[in-house]
């Protein structure tokens, strides 16, 4: 008898996405194979929005968690049910039959990994940027690359630092470097710039440049938390 291929538990953090949400479950279900998705879910950390509504209305299983991106994937995590566990950001969209690049790579012994990212803007700015998601160092990831790992490496490694209100997911990809040898995918990703297009291109990435220094030279999450409230934060 053919034994079932590993199914994908979809997690997708979100807080007064009203605007994305509709686009983010539309998109995961047009890109992908129903057979292998076991569920895709919306953990919501306190929307007053609509988003809730909205997310009801597809055949998502919506819960509840604390306020704070690694809380909320955490609380994932722990109900989710696939063998694989892939985290995506409400603002970023996945390739076409994403769900069989990562089945692929993890029946061929890969644990965790990404994809490249595109951002949905013709910046060349911003296209330097996301040329370098390419290469597979730790200073390269980051969140908007979406995240694929097996639900048991993920237990392995004590899932997302809830200390860290931002940089939770470099944080955690940093210490899944030192553990497991990581994939990078050949496809994209694209997320959205519109985070840059309001703050303006240069000060942000700067600005995100600064949590990496700060970080890299032994800042906790309370310091880079403090930075982003000041530099970052419209």
């Amino acid at each position: 008898m053919k034994q079932s291929n590993p199914q994908l538990s979809i997690i997708i953090p979100v807080l007064n996405e009203e605007n994305a949400i509709d686009t983010i479950l539309r998109s995961l279900r047009e890109n992908s194979t129903a057979e292998n998705i076991n569920e895709i879910l919306v953990i919501d950390g306190g929307s007053e929005d609509a988003t809730i509504s909205l997310a009801s209305n597809h055949k998502v299983t919506v819960l509840h968690s604390q306020k704070g991106r690694a809380k909320q994937m955490n609380h994932g995590a722990k109900n989710a049910s696939g063998e694989i566990l892939y985290f995506i950001h409400v603002d970023t969209l996945p390739p076409k039959d994403f769900d069989k690049s990562i089945i692929d790579t993890v029946l061929n012994k890969n644990q965790v990994g990404c994809f490249q990212m595109k951002f949905d803007s013709n910046s060349r700015f911003l296209g330097f940027f996301a040329w370098f998601t390419r290469v597979n160092i730790q200073l390269c990831r980051g969140g908007d690359q979406s995240l694929f790992i097996t639900k048991s490496l993920f237990e392995k490694s004590g899932g997302f630092d809830e200390n860290y209100v931002v940089y939770e997911d470099n944080e955690f990809i940093g210490r899944l470097y030192e553990i497991s040898p990581f994939k990078i995918l050949p496809r994209h990703v694209k997320t959205s710039a519109r985070r840059y297009e309001e703050r303006g291109e240069v000060a942000l990435q700067y600005h995100f440049g600064i949590i990496h220094l700060k970080n890299y030279l032994g800042a906790g999450p309370e310091q880079l938390y403090d930075y982003y409230k000041r530099k970052i934060v419209l």
